[in-house]
């Protein structure tokens, strides 16, 4: 198996999307380095879901701390035996949810930390979005039933959902990103469907934005 555009992949996606469990399929399938965010080492967490207000800055500031260390250190570190990297988030996710979390002049000073940070990282040669309803990620949110997620809302979903498109528009002059609408499909259980989704990935992308959706329901 090979992707043609390069070694080093993101599948990104909302909470819930399933983007931890693409991410693995496809790091095995492909032999590759694989990177998984640690968000539950967060311990600001459980507290964020419960008081946004008060815990926003010491969660975000947490994630972006250990994103940075994690990637710098993975992603610096070569392998003679492993061609491709695999990540399932990018590091500009850490402004992206910061964005919709934090004040003003907190937001300022974390924007500040973050541009020194990200500097220091190599744009992944292809980002891969997994897009679905709000309606099927609160459906996956309470079918994996961690305990500190339940609470989430529709309204907190759809605000990171329009944070990631705006994030787009902006990140296509400089990646090629490629929108997998996966609603309905079950990539993980299904081998059919994955199959699918790893043709979608596996097409040559130029930068860019590029979206794909399923014409017609697959069993």
């Amino acid at each position: 198996m090979k992707i043609p555009n390069g070694n080093y992949i993101v599948v990104e996606g909302n909470i819930g999307a399933g983007k931890t469990s693409l991410s693995r399929k496809l790091a095995e399938d492909l032999n590759a380095r694989l990177i998984l965010e640690e968000f539950s080492d967060n311990p600001f967490l459980p507290l964020f879901y419960k008081n946004p207000e008060r815990y926003a800055f010491p969660v975000e500031l947490f994630f972006m701390t250990e994103r940075h260390k994690q990637l710098q250190s993975l992603l610096n570190k070569g392998s003679l035996f492993q061609q491709y990297v695999v990540s399932d988030y990018i590091f500009s996710k850490t402004l992206l949810f910061a964005g919709q979390n934090l004040q003003a002049e907190e937001l300022r000073l974390f924007q500040n930390l973050f541009h020194t940070l990200n500097a220091s990282f190599p744009k992944p040669h292809l980002l891969v979005y997994l897009h679905r309803s709000i309606d099927d990620l609160i459906d996956n949110i309470r079918k994996r039933a961690r305990e500190y997620e339940q609470d989430i809302s529709e309204n907190y979903l759809e605000k990171i959902q329009n944070a990631y498109f705006s994030f787009f528009k902006i990140a296509e002059k400089e990646l090629s990103i490629l929108i997998l609408d996966v609603e309905g499909l079950d990539f993980i259980n299904n081998p059919f469907h994955y199959k699918i989704i790893i043709e979608q990935i596996q097409k040559e992308y130029p930068k860019g934005l590029h979206r794909w959706k399923l014409e017609q329901k697959v069993g």
